[in-house]
């Protein structure tokens, strides 16, 4: 919310993968569960026992088991180490010495051999059979847009609304990579194989469905397909009425992770299954306001909030249309909207309250909730929300995303790239070249940055934000002549005041201060008749070289929380003011001393 626009969110090592039953140890080894407990037993393989009661709670991990088997593995008999002949003495005859004669043990050596040699191609084999089924398993994973059967194009928003309701939930397994709802949105209508959507995706596997809905009843068919190989390996259809599509969402979900084989825990397995019957008409309004919510404009977006409020007077304990609420009153308060942070931000964190208070492991909520923290300057509250959203959800793009820009609020420049890449690779269309370009520029790696945005641009040449972050970056590497057009362009394009400050200091920098005093005098007008953030003429001025209005803006910002001040440590326009002692008291009261 605010200015700059870019609302983008420490990457954790996914858990080690661990074998949870002497059904899954078996299946990892390729053997019956006997053989496997043998082993244990006579051998000395390495399974780990939990400490309670359950007799034969057992696990162990791959790496423990590899290394065993390596240490099994018998050198091979070199042919001149067998021996020839064995001599023994048989009989003392009168008339000579002792007479050499064959014992059957010279064959039980020769057999031996034979033995050890048969081993070891049969140690060869088992490991390559055992490397197959790792290789296989399913670590990532795709779910394709729901395709809609209805033949009515007014239902889109049911199919639509059940594939992000099945990717949130599936996303929520820790050892289970699972690509956001933005980025496979591309491939609602794909005219591309699926092994190409995985290598695209960078995913082991894809589920691909159909819904339907008729009168009360809806109906879901879906199916797991391999990527790499196309083999279909699962598919199922769930009848259910209405009223029941979250637990039929449940089913599903649990369902796919089953076949995929991850390990769950406990707290995880409990999130899969919570479901609880509601209204038709409350889920409906609470779906048709997710899809206008996609839509990214401004009647989209009040249209979204119609709906969630719609919802919500029919069942006021439906949690995840507050969430809906809180975010639209999100997106409002950015700059392309036109309204004030100032009048959003309270609605948004009061929304975010209210559907914690009923369901406390949604995730989204604590992202916004954390986000308007951050903006408030509450640094320490907004990081333990960012946090219990990545513990709930390490695959949380919108986490990763909009924590990495905590991180580098804070300074922690190196961290926040780390972590909005991870976020990238989660969405890799929703945390575009901008949100990454951003996080870049802020870290003072324009070269980096200017990449970033101008391959963005090379996809969509007519981006907003692209087009700002890519001014940004020019004109803090020096380039502020070939920062001018893609500035230009943006201006025409939406009249974003954002991209009109920076453009009045490329204007500045650029040596033509006439037009920079001319495009500032016309910010000013708009100012009088509507909303501009405070940070347009902070920019604006700091390129024009006037340090007394910039500070005389930068009180302003101040006053309406600009998110340009969450930049103070970090961002490179104000370079040149940081030995003032009226900025080191403003980085004060902005909590980032």
């Amino acid at each position: 919310m605010g200015e700059p626009s870019y609302e983008i969110p420490p990457y954790q090592k996914p858990p080690e993968r661990r074998l949870d039953s002497w059904k899954e140890i078996a299946g990892y080894l390729n053997r019956d569960v006997t053989t496997v407990q043998r082993w244990e037993k006579r051998e000395g393989m390495p399974v780990h026992r939990h400490v309670h009661d359950k007799r034969g709670s057992v696990y162990a991990m791959p790496e423990e088991l590899d290394a065993w088997i390596q240490s099994r593995k018998s050198p091979a008999v070199e042919p001149e180490d067998a021996p020839t002949a064995v001599l023994v003495p048989t009989t003392i005859a009168a008339d000579r010495g002792p007479v050499a004669t064959p014992k059957p043990r010279l064959w039980l050596a020769l057999a031996a051999i034979l033995c050890i040699a048969v081993a070891a191609v049969g140690w060869l084999v088992f490991r390559h059979r055992t490397t197959n089924v790792v290789d296989t398993r399913i670590q990532s994973l795709a779910v394709l847009p729901l395709r809609n059967l209805s033949g009515d194009p007014a239902q889109e928003y049911l199919a639509d609304g059940m594939t992000e309701a099945l990717i949130g939930r599936l996303a929520s397994i820790h050892s289970l990579r699972v690509i956001s709802h933005t980025s496979v949105m591309r491939f609602k209508n794909p005219q591309v194989s699926v092994p190409e959507i995985a290598r695209t995706l960078g995913v082991d596997a894809v589920v691909e469905g159909s819904v339907i809905k008729e009168g009360d009843h809806i109906r879901v068919t879906a199916q797991l397909i391999r990527g790499a190989t196309e083999t279909h390996f699962w598919s199922e259809t769930y009848d259910r009425k209405m009223r029941d599509a979250l637990t039929l969402e449940s089913e599903l979900a649990q369902a796919i992770a089953e076949k995929v084989q991850v390990t769950i825990s406990g707290e995880e397995q409990q999130r899969l299954r919570s479901a609880r019957p509601v209204a038709p008409e409350v889920y409906e309004s609470y779906l048709k306001g997710r899809f206008a919510l996609g839509q990214d404009n401004r009647a989209q977006l009040e249209e979204s909030i119609r709906d969630f409020e719609g919802a919500l007077s029919k069942d006021e304990t439906f949690a995840p249309a507050y969430v809906g609420l809180a975010q639209a009153y999100t997106m409002l308060g950015t700059v392309s909207a036109g309204v004030s942070p100032g009048e959003t931000r309270p609605k948004v964190a009061s929304f975010a309250r209210k559907a914690l208070s009923i369901d406390p492991d949604l995730v989204e909520a604590h992202v916004l909730l954390a986000n308007v923290l951050q903006e408030e300057w509450h640094w320490a509250e907004s990081e333990a929300e960012y946090r219990r959203a990545l513990a709930l959800n390490p695959n949380s793009a919108l986490a990763n995303q909009w924590f990495a820009l905590w991180l580098v609020c804070q300074g922690r420049t190196e961290e926040a790239v780390t972590t909005i890449k991870r976020a990238r690779s989660l969405d890799p269309v929703g945390v575009s070249g901008n949100n990454v370009a951003w996080i870049l520029f802020q870290s003072h790696r324009y070269d980096e940055a200017i990449r970033e945005s101008s391959s963005a641009l090379a996809i969509q040449p007519y981006n907003v934000l692209d087009l700002t972050g890519l001014g940004f970056a020019l004109i803090a590497d020096n380039q502020p002549t070939d920062a001018i057009p893609p500035l230009e362009k943006a201006v025409s394009v939406s009249g974003s005041p954002a991209a009109t400050g920076v453009l009045i200091r490329a204007y500045a920098h650029a040596g033509r201060r006439n037009d920079a005093l001319q495009l500032l005098a016309k910010l000013k007008q708009r100012k009088e008749s509507g909303y501009i953030p405070a940070g347009a003429f902070v920019n604006a001025y700091l390129g024009l070289g006037d340090n007394e209005q910039a500070f005389y803006w930068l009180e302003q910002a101040f006053k309406e929380q600009s998110n340009i001040l969450q930049f103070l440590k970090t961002h490179p326009y104000f370079d040149p003011i940081r030995g003032d002692p009226r900025f080191a008291d403003l980085v004060r009261r902005v909590g980032l001393a």
